[in-house]
């Protein structure tokens, strides 16, 4: 439901895929020229790569619904955590480059499936061919709300020309001390950067969530914190800065899902399972903090073969 016409959205569309001449979308900053071959840190070309585009029943509430949100899995990714638990599309790449035409038609099909938004999971890399596909859905009469599904390590530059064309953002809180940013996810500055995004996220759709008369979100904000093994206390204070910085009326999503995939299988620190005392220990700092607005998983270690896998073909929704 973007605020901002076709032709605008076209036209930020636009300027974003001609900046891919020197690629500068995201906090690395590579400066490669993707239109003529080269690749950055995410490794992504000048053409989208998609991995799956399904109506999702397992986000937050206001966001599945009873017909789901309408996900898109994007290939590639900017940051590179060691524990990904969707590694086969942001480590491994798996997916299938779709032009402008067909990404639009797949944003089309999740709508015409009853889905209650078009929801964007690390988009930032392929945000100049994203646009340009919404565009022509808005031409065509989409008024769904656009989420943007995000590891929460964005430049504000960047996102400030998403402005009324975003209507949720659900970014990752992931880290407040940096030095795990940098040992968990190679990425430099972490904290400040979160901290920055989050804050550009919040001054243009508010720490509201905006629900209809069913429930379901039209705008705002929702933060999502993965609680990981042996890191209780860098979980607390990023709690405690988010009621101090954005009050307590944020609605916080706190997930207790980790496991040890990828590569951080034998990892000192995250080769192991979140503990149940170590996740009800931040459930209750969060209450501490006032943040009584959002959700908390049940706690239920999960193995590794219930999570989706992105090379099941029979699962996956293309055009």
């Amino acid at each position: 439901m973007p605020q901002k016409t076709w032709q605008e959205i076209e036209k930020i569309g636009h300027l974003l895929y001609d900046g891919l001449k020197e690629c500068r979308l995201c906090p690395r900053r590579c400066g490669v020229n993707r239109l003529k071959g080269e690749v950055g840190f995410c490794r992504a070309g000048a053409v989208a790569k998609v991995a799956r585009g399904v109506p999702h029943m397992g986000e937050e509430p206001p966001l599945s619904g009873q017909k789901g949100a309408g996900t898109i899995f994007f290939s590639h990714c900017h940051m590179s955590c060691i524990y990904c638990q969707n590694y086969q599309i942001s480590h491994l790449h798996y997916g299938k480059e779709v032009s402008i035409e067909e990404l639009a038609q797949l944003m089309w099909d999740l709508a015409q499936k009853g889905c209650h938004n078009i929801e964007w999971v690390s988009v930032t890399h392929f945000l100049p061919q994203t646009l340009l596909a919404l565009a022509r859905c808005v031409r065509n009469g989409l008024n769904l709300p656009i989420v943007m599904n995000s590891g929460g390590y964005e430049l504000p530059d960047t996102l400030k020309l998403l402005e009324g064309i975003v209507d949720i953002y659900l970014p990752d809180a992931k880290y407040e001390n940096s030095k795990y940013g940098l040992q968990f996810s190679r990425a430099p500055n972490y904290s400040a950067i979160n901290q920055a995004a989050i804050a550009e996220m919040i001054r243009q759709v508010g720490t509201e969530l905006v629900l209809d008369s069913s429930g379901i979100a039209r705008r705002g904000i929702i933060i999502r914190h993965l609680v990981l093994p042996g890191c209780a206390q860098d979980s607390k204070a990023i709690l405690k800065r988010i009621a101090l910085c954005h009050g307590t009326n944020v609605h916080i999503s706190l997930m207790s899902q980790y496991f040890p995939a990828f590569r951080a299988k034998g990892d000192e620190t995250l080769g192991r399972y979140l503990l149940q005392e170590e996740y009800e220990e931040v459930i209750r700092f969060a209450e501490v903090c006032g943040l009584e607005n959002g959700w908390m998983q049940p706690y239920e270690p999960l193995q590794e073969e219930y999570y989706p896998d992105f090379l099941d073909n029979s699962v996956t929704v293309m055009v």
